[in-house]
């Protein structure tokens, strides 16, 4: 599990580090070299002869870089600092100066930040020191000159070379050399984090020089993880500089074997009314194909049993495509409402096949608001026409599964005034502030998918670009559904396990999207039809 705390824990556990002597900054800049020089080797083979341009902020970002640029100048490379701010890090300055580094004080003549963001982009490797984590907002000034000259240039140079894409973010390679021809752009590296991302909330105020690779200090921090910024962090370091943070981290990422370890595998005295039952409320006949993608998602990750409520002409199409599925009413361990039906509230809606009705007596069940149900109360996933069948107040252990326009739309509902962009730009805030406002847990899909839930947030990154089509959606429900239904108990007794089962199927749906067609097109039912695999492999992980 990759775990990430706040700017201010990781001043908090800085402080007495620092006040003991601790020399936090030899260590991280000295980390920070090391992996620079790898890098180079991996792309060039020879560190000799390289050239490194490390942009200098004022802060102790500025002095981290500096002192690696001392160390790399030691190491045969020829390194130019270009200093955005009258005063920087003196040791380090001084350190690099010692070391034969050459220095551009940008500062002094702001409006050379046109030639110089062309010098730069000559080099072999960029090291970005402008800003680090006590910085709020977009860069300013000279950097943020240096930074937009430098990003316009880079982007114009790979169009030059026959790249239809113009937003450097895209040319992010998963490792040194991968995916890239040398010489094209220099290979960038943040330091602690790309200068102007929202350190806490990942957003993208302003200009962000793209990262190859980001090395950070001690623990990661949430901008790293959370979107729209994590497309900008390329690959990200970790080095340990002995820091340890109080509390709870704040954004967590589930890996593979986190998820392998937390899989519930049926024993040899388990049956089908002990591995978890999902309700199924998906699917009209303007829609029919939603509920057929639920329901095989379901099945596929491992479900004892699929109850499906809706249309005879829906259950048909169902039926024929997952005969396994049953219509007949019964317990249920966690419902699925929602995937295919329209958003309207309207009950006399023709296309809505009762599905309204339908959905929140499921809900309803679920809620444990019906007196004497024996089957409740228990997981739910609330999906695209189920978000508005909500009520004022949900219990945590629903999961709502927006896209960023439907989180739009609910959040308007609940009086906000906000739009899908707004949700796009601060993906985590309006996550959180959905969950604030119905009490239930948020998985916000994307990308990037972010998870809001009673103790903290969750950021996946596990999703191929291939992934945006249309039913994929309906997948990720039928997944999420029968992982909430095989710990359906443990998810209502402690709420906060939502979020990590929640996560837990944003990691499975993007290794089945990817498994499915390798670096290619998929559609949601090859999606659903690789979930086994996944899991299998998974499990092999153990």
């Amino acid at each position: 599990m990759i775990s990430a705390w706040s700017a201010d824990d990781v001043r908090a556990a800085e402080e007495p580090l620092l006040a003991a002597g601790t020399p936090l900054m030899e260590r991280a800049s000295f980390a920070l070299a090391t992996q620079v020089l790898a890098d180079l080797r991996a792309r060039r083979r020879h560190v000799r002869g390289a050239r490194a341009a490390l942009l200098v902020g004022a802060g102790n970002n500025g002095g981290d870089t500096l002192h690696a640029g001392a160390v790399l100048a030691r190491r045969g490379v020829a390194v130019t600092a270009v200093l955005t701010a009258e005063r920087v890090h003196s040791e380090g300055l001084a350190a690099l100066r010692g070391a034969g580094g050459r220095v551009v004080e940008l500062a002094a003549a702001p409006d050379r930040a046109p030639a110089v963001a062309a010098e730069v982009s000559a080099a072999d490797v960029v090291l970005d020191g402008l800003l680090g984590i006590g910085a709020r907002g977009a860069l300013r000034g000279t950097a943020a000159d240096l930074v937009t000259a430098l990003v316009s240039r880079l982007a114009v140079g790979m169009r030059s070379a026959g790249s239809e894409r113009s937003d450097p973010a895209d040319l992010i390679p998963t490792a040194p050399g991968a995916g890239r021809e040398r010489g094209r752009r220099p290979w960038a590296v943040a330091v602690d984090l790309p200068s102007g991302i929202g350190v806490d909330d990942g957003t993208l105020p302003g200009p962000v020089l793209a990262a190859d690779r980001t090395v950070t200090f001690g623990v990661a921090k949430p901008g790293l993880l959370l979107p729209p910024a994590a497309r900008v962090v390329g690959e990200v370091t970790v080095v340990d500089i002995g820091l340890e943070p109080v509390g709870p981290p704040a954004v967590r990422r589930l890996e593979a074997a986190d998820v392998a370890v937390s899989w519930p595998v049926p024993g040899p005295s388990d049956h089908k009314y002990t591995r978890g039952l999902v309700g199924l409320v998906a699917g009209t006949a303007t829609y029919p194909g939603a509920a057929v993608l639920a329901a095989s998602a379901a099945v596929r990750t491992g479900t004892g049993m699929v109850r499906y409520r809706g249309s005879d002409a829906v259950a048909r199409a169902v039926l024929a495509a997952r005969p396994e599925v049953v219509t007949a009413t019964g317990r249920v361990q966690a419902w699925v409402v929602g995937p295919g039906v329209p958003t309207t509230r309207d009950r006399d809606d023709p296309a809505d096949d009762g599905q309204h009705d339908r959905g929140r007596g499921a809900l309803a069940v679920a809620r444990g608001d019906l007196p004497g149900m024996p089957y409740g109360p228990v997981p739910a996933v609330v999906d695209a026409g189920g978000l508005p069948l909500l009520g004022e107040s949900s219990p945590p252990w629903f999961v709502l599964t927006p896209h960023a326009g439907e989180l739009a739309g609910l959040l308007r509902s609940r009086g906000e005034d906000v739009h899908r962009d707004d949700v796009e730009a601060a993906p985590l805030r309006w996550a959180r502030r959905a969950h604030e406002l119905t009490g239930a847990t948020v998985l916000l899909k994307g990308g990037v998918t972010v998870v809001a839930g009673t103790e903290g947030a969750w950021a996946q990154a596990d999703a191929p670009g291939w992934l945006a089509t249309a039913g994929a959606g309906d997948v990720l429900a039928g997944i999420l559904g029968t992982m909430l239904a095989a710990r359906a108990t443990d998810v209502v007794e402690r709420p906060a396990l939502a979020a990590e089962v929640a996560a837990a199927a944003a990691l499975v749906h993007g290794f089945a999207a990817e498994r499915a067609n390798p670096g290619g097109p998929v559609a949601a039912l090859d999606v659903a039809e690789a979930v086994p695999g996944t899991v299998s492999t998974l499990l092999g992980l153990r």
